[in-house]
């Protein structure tokens, strides 16, 4: 059993079990009370028990897992403070990732693998323009066109709005005006640079579940411009990063410590304008994600942010201070402290408002999954370094990384755009000839593979892993490339049910079958 995670000191250490720690967990409270400490003082412990993490960093302050600490005198003291004799400086292994390629490895996904459900929350879609765009991606899979990047997305939704008439008894109505809202949004997406998101290599989820001399890697997203120009990409980017552990890793149980442990910072943004269907299927996920050996802790300055279906699957908890100002306040400061275990020692509602920087109200799941009593404690200091990096050691984190170079160059293959581009300048293409070829293992225009024989060619013929600075083995970039394209073919091809954000749970909409 891997040991426990002292977590906080109150009159007795209050400690987090690596086998509880797949019931999820929330860290709460007001601004500058303390809530990135305490992810980073869980995200290392976590780490130092071979515990991979995935944490995004909206204000630039987590970098500094990848530094020794201890270096701090405050932090020092917190230490001698709470009676930790072993205290020193230890650094975690980190991997910088970046929707926009600058603070870490590009990540991307593809247009297929997002499917039309997140794609319409993100371009804020009515219900008629979801019917389109879900008529878009129908019709795409059913002739093997693949969705990769915006721009096949924008040809596809051009080409079915122009072929309106032929498909519509067997799809229904197109509605040019709604065709065109979809195209001015996507236009919108773009300029909030969704554009650098979609494409391809697309991320290998395998790749942010990893170890280093024993180690779990830390996975760190830097969002700080990401939320400053899209937080609802942002937010739509973890949402569908965790429907996609969902669908693809198997079932385990309940293990001795996660597979995977995910940080959702600002996770009011998951929960903003959500239709209610979509709020049920989230919490289906993180109710049922547990059995696949991944632990969810939502981050938020108030846990009236998280909707009480999904608040009541978080089971280890820290709360740091509230503020009471307004009446919004003060139902907060009620609710928070009507969800833990009561203290009848512990007056919560007055110490809610009275906490230090640093001291939280926590309590953790014991070794039964029965929530402890709540306690007020002293959060235990990280022993990496405390707030930013400079730049030149960012770039020494990422030069050094295993991953370097697989990554960093988007590749532009043929796809829906090319395809239809193709077709459209072909002269010999009969007047009553259907508009979309059915999907086949060859193309009808050129009487090549298609992209999935293609894929299963490669498979066979080009899959060498490389052998990376550290000694961690990982797939060469024709391997990436070839299972990226396995997975955008199978995703557009044999996948239209259980493809995109909560395909697993949503079993497919009827208006996609």
């Amino acid at each position: 059993m891997a040991d426990p995670i002292l977590v906080a000191q109150s009159k007795e250490p209050i400690y987090l079990l690596p086998k509880m720690a797949n019931r999820h967990g929330l860290i709460a409270g007001a601004t500058g009370t303390g809530k990135t400490v305490t992810l980073q003082t869980l995200a290392e412990n976590f780490s130092a028990r071979g515990v991979p993490v995935f944490m995004a960093d909206v204000k630039s302050d987590l970098a500094g897992l990848s530094q020794a600490g201890a270096n701090n005198p405050k932090i020092v003291e917190r230490a001698k403070e709470l009676g930790i004799s072993d205290f020193k400086g230890e650094a975690c292994p980190v991997v910088f990732w970046d929707v926009f390629g600058e603070q870490g490895h590009p990540v991307r996904a593809t247009v297929a693998e997002m499917g039309p459900l997140l794609l319409g929350r993100l371009l804020e879609l009515n219900d008629t323009q979801e019917g389109v765009l879900n008529m878009v991606f129908k019709i795409a899979d059913e002739g093997g066109y693949l969705l990769l990047d915006l721009k096949d997305l924008r040809s596809m939704l051009q080409h079915v709005a122009d072929h309106a008439d032929e498909y519509k008894t067997q799809f229904g109505n197109v509605s040019t005006a709604s065709a065109g809202a979809i195209q001015r949004n996507l236009l919108a997406l773009e300029t909030q640079g969704a554009d650098k998101f979609f494409g391809e290599p697309a991320l290998n989820l395998d790749d942010l579940i990893q170890t280093q001399n024993g180690k779990g890697v830390v996975n760190i997203l830097a969002a700080d411009k990401l939320m400053q120009k899209s937080p609802k990409v942002y937010a739509t980017f973890l949402l569908w990063m965790l429907s996609e552990l969902f669908e693809n890793l198997p079932e385990i149980g309940d293990p001795e410590k996660p597979k995977l442990v995910f940080f959702f910072d600002e996770a009011h943004l998951l929960f903003t304008d959500i239709a209610p269907s979509v709020k049920e299927k989230i919490e289906q996920m993180v109710r049922l994600i547990r059995s696949k050996g991944v632990g969810v802790y939502f981050v938020s300055q108030n846990p009236l942010d998280i909707p009480e279906v999904v608040l009541g699957q978080l089971g280890n908890r820290v709360q740091h201070a509230l503020r009471a100002f307004t009446p919004r306040d003060q139902k907060a400061v009620k609710a928070a402290a009507e969800t833990f275990r009561q203290n009848p020692k512990l007056k919560i509602e007055t110490a809610l408002t009275e906490l230090a920087v640093g001291e939280a109200l926590v309590s953790m799941l014991d070794e039964n999954g029965s929530p402890q009593i709540v306690e007020r404690a002293k959060i235990v200091p990280p022993r990496s370094q405390v707030g930013a990096i400079t730049s030149e050691q960012r770039k020494q984190v990422i030069s050094s990384s295993v991953l370097l170079g697989h990554y960093e160059n988007a590749i532009d293959r043929e796809s829906a755009y090319e395809r239809l581009q193709a077709r459209a300048g072909e002269k010999t293409q009969s007047a009553g000839a259907p508009p979309v070829a059915p999907a086949a293992a060859t193309t009808p225009e050129s009487g090549k593979p298609s992209l999935l024989a293609e894929a299963l060619g490669t498979v066979t013929t080009t899959f060498q892993p490389t052998i990376g600075p550290r000694g961690a083995i990982h797939d060469s970039l024709a391997t990436s490339m070839a299972k990226s394209a396995m997975r955008a073919a199978s995703s557009q091809l044999g996948r239209q049910v259980v493809r995109g954000i909560l395909g697993g749970i949503l079993g497919g909409s009827g208006r996609r079958r």
